[in-house]
C-alpha cells in the first residue's frame, strides 16, 4: 500500500471495512506520520538554507476571463467580442503565465508575484489552483478598482516563507472628477524570517493614451499620492524597508518618478529616508527594456526601494538586484523595426497565442547572516 493512501479518508474507511488487523493499521499510520514529520523537517531545512527571496512584477496584458461583466467595459474579451476571447484561449493564457512565473523563479517560483492588468480574483485563482503552481502555498491579495475596463493590480505570495501583516488599497481620487477612475495602489506589509518587515507597493499608473505630455498630469498626481504614503512611513519609522513595483507608464527620468516621487539614481551611498530607482541604470541601454513601441524599447516596469534596503543590515539588496526577465521564449522577431519584441497574446485583433506586451521584472532580496 502506498503511504499517500493514508491521507485519503476513503482509503482509511476501506481498510477498516475490510477488517485489517488494528495492529497493522496502526503500524501503517505510525510510518505515515513519521514520513510526514521527516518531510516537514526537510522542507524547513531547505527553506532555512535559502539565502534570497525573489519579488516579481508582471504586467500580464489583458488577463480577462471570458465572461461578460456588466459593470465594466470588458466586452472585447468575451466569445462574441472583437477579440473572440474564449475559455480555451483563457486557459492557454493561464498556462503561459504559469510557465513565466516558474521560469522567472529558476524553477522555485518567486515568493511574491505582483501583477498589473488582471480582471478579478477568479483569474488569479485559476492561475494558482489550476496549474502546477497548486503545489506551492500561494495566497491571493486582490481588490477591485474603479478602472473602467475592470483591470486591477494584485499579488500572490507564498505563506510558507512570508507572513502578511496587513493589506490596504489607496484609491486615486482626482481633483478633476471628469477624469475616469484608475487603478488603485496596492499596499501590503510582510514579515520575513519573523524579524524583518517589508512594505510593498504595487502600481499601474495611468497610460499615455492621448500623448505623453497631455496625460502626464494624471501620472504626476498618482506619484504625489504614493509620495505621501512613503513619506508617512519615513516619518513613523526612520528606516523602513520599502519596495515599490509597477508599470509606471513613464521612464525613470520622467518628472513623475524623478521629481515628484523623488526616486533617485544609484550614484552615491544610499541614505535612509530616500527612495532609489533600481531600474535607472538599465534605462541607459537602448537595446532592450520592458516594453517596445514603434521600434523603441523603454523601461516602464520598474522597481524602486528605500535606501535602507541597500545596506547589509537584516534583509538587503545588491545595487544590481533589478533584472528584466527576457528569455527567448518571451520574445519574437520584430519584422517591422528589426530585433525582437515581446511575444503578445494578440497582434492587433489577431490571436497570437503569446504572453504579454511587457516583459516581467524581478529583484532578489538577500538575507544577512
Amino acid at each position: 500500500m502506498h503511504l499517500n493512501a493514508l491521507s485519503n479518508p476513503t482509503c482509511i474507511n476501506a481498510m477498516l471495512n475490510r477488517r485489517i488487523p488494528f495492529t497493522i493499521f496502526t503500524t501503517f499510520l505510525i510510518i505515515y506520520c513519521i514520513s510526514l514529520s521527516a518531510q516537514h523537517v526537510a522542507n524547513k531545512k531547505r527553506l532555512a538554507e535559502r539565502t534570497d527571496l525573489r519579488i516579481m512584477f508582471y504586467n500580464v496584458e489583458n488577463f480577462f476571463d471570458w465572461i461578460d461583466d456588466p459593470h465594466t467595459s470588458d466586452d472585447e474579451f468575451t466569445p462574441k467580442g472583437q477579440m473572440h476571447w474564449t475559455q480555451k484561449r483563457f486557459s492557454a493564457k493561464v498556462n503561459n503565465l504559469y510557465k513565466v512565473i516558474v521560469a522567472a523563479g529558476d524553477w522555485e517560483p518567486p515568493e511574491i508575484v505582483s501583477f498589473a492588468e488582471v480582471e478579478n480574483r477568479y483569474v488569479l485563482n485559476q492561475l494558482v489552483s489550476e496549474t502546477p503552481l497548486l503545489k506551492y502555498p500561494y495566497e491571493i491579495v486582490h481588490h477591485d478598482s474603479p478602472d473602467q475596463r475592470g483591470i486591477d493590480v494584485a499579488l500572490i505570495y507564498r505563506f510558507d516563507r512570508l507572513y502578511k501583516i496587513s493589506e490596504k488599497i489607496f484609491r486615486i481620487d482626482y481633483a478633476d472628477h471628469d477624469i475616469p477612475g484608475t487603478r488603485d495602489i496596492l499596499y501590503c506589509v510582510f514579515k520575513i524570517n519573523m524579524k524583518d518587515t517589508i512594505h510593498v507597493f504595487v502600481n499601474h499608473w495611468p497610460s499615455r493614451s492621448g500623448g505623453q505630455l497631455s496625460s502626464e498630469k494624471n501620472r504626476l498626481y498618482v506619484a504625489s499620492v504614493l509620495k505621501s504614503k512613503t513619506d508617512s512611513l519615513f516619518g513613523l519609522n526612520q528606516k523602513p524597508k520599502i519596495v515599490i513595483l509597477g508599470d509606471f507608464n513613464d521612464q525613470p527620468d520622467n518628472k513623475s518618478l524623478k521629481e515628484i516621487l523623488e526616486a533617485r539614481l544609484l550614484e552615491d551611498i544610499p541614505r535612509s529616508g530616500q527612495l532609489y530607482n533600481l531600474s535607472s541604470c538599465k534605462s541607459k541601454k537602448n537595446s532592450y527594456g520592458t516594453h517596445k513601441y514603434q521600434g523603441n524599447w523603454s523601461i516602464l516596469d520598474q522597481v524602486i526601494v528605500s535606501g535602507d534596503l541597500l545596506h547589509k543590515n537584516g534583509i538587503y539588496l545588491l545595487p544590481d538586484a533589478y533584472k528584466i526577465f527576457n528569455l527567448p521564449f518571451l520574445l519574437e522577431p520584430d519584422d517591422k523595426y528589426l530585433g525582437s519584441k515581446p511575444y503578445r497574446t494578440y497582434s492587433g485583433y489577431k490571436y497570437h497565442g503569446g504572453f504579454s506586451d511587457h516583459l516581467p521584472v524581478y529583484i532578489e532580496i538577500k538575507f544577512s547572516r
